[in-house]
């Protein structure tokens, strides 16, 4: 059985914001953002067709870039998590719950 995509997601964001802040080298969290983002692709197209993936995908990288200035009005951290849960939450409801 193959790994559902929310806990990918959720932790491609939050693994990619801790990888950028830890090393200090933010294309390197880009690097753990893009992989989550790959490897959660693909299952979608497999799981959601086309237009879920699309929807999914817009998802995933308007919650990464929400999150920034997100995170001046309620903190990083709080920001990362917000965009995880989201990512995640629709995650299963288009696709995670049909496999």
């Amino acid at each position: 059985m193959a790994i559902p995509t929310a806990p990918i997601v959720a932790g491609a964001l939050v693994g990619g914001y801790l990888v950028a802040r830890q090393t200090k080298v933010r294309p390197l969290g880009g690097a753990v953002l893009a992989a989550g983002g790959v490897v959660a692709g693909r299952r979608w197209m497999a799981t959601s067709g086309p237009a879920g993936t699309a929807l999914l995908s817009a998802v995933y990288l308007g919650g990464f870039g929400a999150s920034h200035p997100l995170a001046k009005k309620i903190g990083a951290w709080p920001a990362v998590l917000t965009a995880a849960g989201a990512s995640a939450v629709a995650s299963w409801v288009v696709s995670d719950r049909r496999a």
